[in-house]
């Protein structure tokens, strides 16, 4: 079985919905306990990558979550938006 490239994942799963593709960036960084992406985007884009009361943002967690690595010393992924808005 393969490894995912989790950072090819989120981008496929995130370039559909923006307005501003060309503005999207990904960074990862390892803490302890998780591998953190942290997704940066357009903040006219923010919304949509979200969705109404985090639904988007939640299936884009599951599905990140679920192609981890299953080995038991895997760290779990962690999938960070970055709202400039506030």
């Amino acid at each position: 079985m393969t490894e995912t490239n989790i950072e090819t994942l989120i981008r496929s799963l995130v370039t559909p919905l923006l307005k501003h593709p060309d503005a999207l960036t990904i960074s990862q960084e390892d803490d302890g306990k998780y591998h953190q992406y942290i997704v940066d985007v357009d903040p006219d884009d923010v919304g949509r990558l979200i969705g109404r009361q985090g639904h988007v943002a939640a299936a884009m967690r599951t599905i990140v979550e679920g192609a981890r690595s299953q080995r038991s010393n895997s760290k779990k992924v962690r999938l960070l938006i970055n709202d400039q808005r506030h």
